[in-house]
């Protein structure tokens, strides 16, 4: 017998289908079913390294939520944006290549038996399995070998769900439009709608509602409010990230350029939710604040591009005055590298193949090599040898001689680099921050306490339960599990 299953699809992007796979997936979790997450297509830089894979953040968050180990078939295709016309292919966890935005069109169908074959695999031993889309189905032009919406749904036979948002604005057109956009079989898919967002009383929407009902035919599920808290769990994209000032009465400034191809950039998260932090994310055409205490060089899933595009912002600059006004820098795996002295990609893994300067902040040097690291660890701290949790994703090696003044021990090797003053240091290890005593001891030795109170990992599960509490109060749960099961 199949399990359950029902999929959650959008009139568009951001409207909110990550965040409500992951509150359906704790809420009935809760309930004592055994429910899994599972995604087709993603496209996003922040990835979580997952049994030696990578998958979206958004599929390990909601795994999460679902009390269940995340696995790489939960996100069979993850494409992580390189340039603005191409992407690198993982499938399945693993690099598949390059793909350029031109072909992708062609090559979706050549992937659809992975995604069947993995949405197989996230189905055994599972009571319920929520499916998120991507993008809208309205996109009729995208619709052939579509592996993501409604060539998904109907391939699996399992039954829509579609999310209207209502923040942005013409929630009524773009339910009523999706509906007349479909051909009749992709239609059918669609068994109910909601509203996501709203932002006051939501009881005032109810002749909205009855609209889309009378011209759909489709049954509305509810009207979900804005959730003020969805700021406390990691983003999944970039466009989530916005400029942000400083923080009144924190102690500590933290500024971040906002990198063209920034990647996992939750590593900052717990920085963020710090009240002795001011977390600056700085746009293209501003320039770093000249009183941050430490600029932070976050990942990049193309760091000679990314590097170039730093020195086009005359960030570089900002950076250098930063460093000769006593000023710390920490560079976090691809920023890590751009701090060494030189990149070299001799096989031509993020372009045309040659050797680009660093900032020349570290004495280290990047090899861009073929093999990729992809993995769970936890590193030692050198200097407290607190245990500090993380993941690896990139590709690279960096070697030179501050190295030897490495932040972190790692399989019993140095890992990363440090200046002779300490005061610039670089690391391939991601969500170092996310441990509590690590960054309470980071933070004091920049002159900032920590606030005390401020358990990240345990912030992420009161904030899923919160998620959990909203959507029930506010969503038919039992018509969703209902409709999920009438495909068994």
């Amino acid at each position: 017998m199949r399990p359950a299953a029902v999929m959650i699809q959008g009139t568009g992007s951001n409207v909110g289908k990550s965040l409500l796979v992951a509150g359906l997936c704790r809420h009935f979790a809760r309930r004592g079913l055994a429910v899994h997450p599972f995604k087709a297509q993603n496209m996003s830089n922040n990835a979580a390294a997952v049994e030696g894979g990578e998958i979206g953040r958004a599929q390990a968050l909601q795994a999460r939520a679902a009390r269940v180990p995340a696995c790489v078939h939960m996100n069979p295709v993850l494409l992580k944006p390189e340039t603005d016309k191409g992407s690198q292919l993982v499938v399945q966890g693993r690099r598949f290549g390059r793909l350029a935005a031109r072909d992708f069109g062609a090559k979706r169908e050549a992937l659809m038996p992975y995604v069947m074959e993995s949405f197989a695999r996230v189905g055994e031993g599972a009571d319920l399995v929520i499916v998120e889309g991507a993008g809208s189905p309205a996109e009729v032009n995208l619709r052939a070998g579509d592996i993501a919406n409604m060539g998904f749904a109907r391939a699996a036979q399992v039954p829509v769900i579609l999310v209207g948002d209502i923040d942005r604005g013409g929630v009524i057109a773009s339910l009523v439009g999706t509906h007349a956009v479909l051909d009749a079989d992709d239609r059918a898919m669609i068994r109910a709608f909601l509203v996501n967002k709203f932002r006051g009383e939501a009881s005032l929407f109810a002749a909205g509602v009855a609209a889309v009902e009378a011209r759909t035919g489709w049954p509305g599920l509810g009207v979900v409010p804005w959730f003020a808290e969805a700021h406390r769990l990691p983003a999944e994209d970039a466009l989530d990230l916005n400029a942000t000032g400083a923080k009144p009465g924190a102690r500590l400034k933290v500024a971040v350029p906002i990198l063209p191809r920034i990647a996992n950039f939750d590593d900052l998260d717990p920085l963020r939710l710090e009240p002795s932090v001011s977390l600056v994310l700085v746009p293209r055409g501003e320039p770093l604040p000249a009183d941050a205490d430490l600029v932070v060089l976050p990942g990049s899933k193309a760091t000679v591009a990314d590097l170039a595009a730093l020195r086009a912002e005359g960030w570089d600059i900002d950076i250098m005055a930063h460093r000769r006004r006593g000023g710390r820098v920490l560079g976090l795996c691809g920023g890590y590298q751009m701090l060494g002295r030189s990149i070299a990609d001799p096989e031509g893994h993020e372009g045309a193949p040659g050797t680009v300067p660093g900032l020349g902040l570290l004495a280290v040097d990047t090899v861009l090599t073929g093999d990729k690291t992809v993995r769970q660890v936890t590193a030692a701290h050198a200097a407290t040898d607190l245990a500090v949790p993380g993941y690896e994703i990139h590709l690279g090696v960096s070697k030179g001689p501050d190295t030897a003044r490495a932040p972190f021990r790692l399989d019993g090797r140095p890992e990363g680099a440090a200046s002779a003053d300490g005061r610039v240091v670089g690391t391939y290890l991601h969500g170092l921050f996310s441990a509590d005593a690590f960054r309470r001891a980071f933070l004091a030795s920049l002159g900032a306490e920590a606030g005390r109170d401020l358990a990240y990992e345990a912030s992420i599960e009161a904030t899923l339960d919160a998620l959990a509490d909203h959507l029930a109060a506010h969503l038919d749960t039992e018509a969703i599990l209902a409709l999920a099961r009438s495909r068994a």
